[in-house]
């Protein structure tokens, strides 16, 4: 009863699709993860109309995590548009959000505060700046550093899992 269900609107095709599997985990907190600014496959979109109905409509989602915020006006229509008893959590995945950690908490308003790091992309935008490797662990501590003295919770990824009944070509393509 403790588990939070993830769905990746990345690899979901449709609302349609949306849909069954939130009458699936009825019984489950969702926390639903937006893809923006996507451009690696798969890649699908969503209009925010449908999704701010769906979220309206399913009071078992209690998170929508919000890829590549880079500021606090990255976050402003989501915080508007979406209930206000749904906890935005935006995803640090640049040095340049490292660099705006404060103005991104500042638009945040819901009961918790909470934090999203993607390793691999903060790794990757480093190095595309031809940053040294050290930046990354710089910019983790600030990061970790900054979620401890304001009491924002920081979610990371804690291991992969495995599977042996994988049907598809490749994750990329269904």
């Amino acid at each position: 009863k403790d588990v939070v269900f993830r769905v990746n609107l990345a690899w979901c095709d449709s609302i349609a699709q949306l849909n069954d599997i939130l009458k699936k985990h009825s019984d489950r907190h969702i926390f639903l993860d937006l893809p923006i600014k996507r451009i690696k496959p798969p890649n699908n979109r969503y209009a925010i109309e449908d999704l701010v109905s769906v979220v309206s409509s399913n009071q078992h989602i209690r998170y929508l995590a919000i890829s590549n915020v880079e500021s606090g006006a990255d976050l402003e229509k989501y915080v508007e548009l979406f209930p206000k008893n749904l906890i935005i959590i935006p995803k640090i995945e640049s040095s340049k959000a490292i660099e705006n950690l404060q103005n991104i908490a500042s638009i945040l308003n819901g009961p918790e505060k909470i934090f999203m790091l993607d390793h691999d992309d903060l790794f990757s935008d480093i190095l595309k700046k031809n940053e040294s490797e050290t930046k990354f662990k710089e910019h983790m501590k600030t990061l970790i550093e900054f979620c401890n003295k304001n009491n924002i919770k920081l979610l990371r990824t804690v291991g992969v899992v495995f599977n042996d009944e994988e049907k598809r070509l490749s994750q990329y393509v269904n």
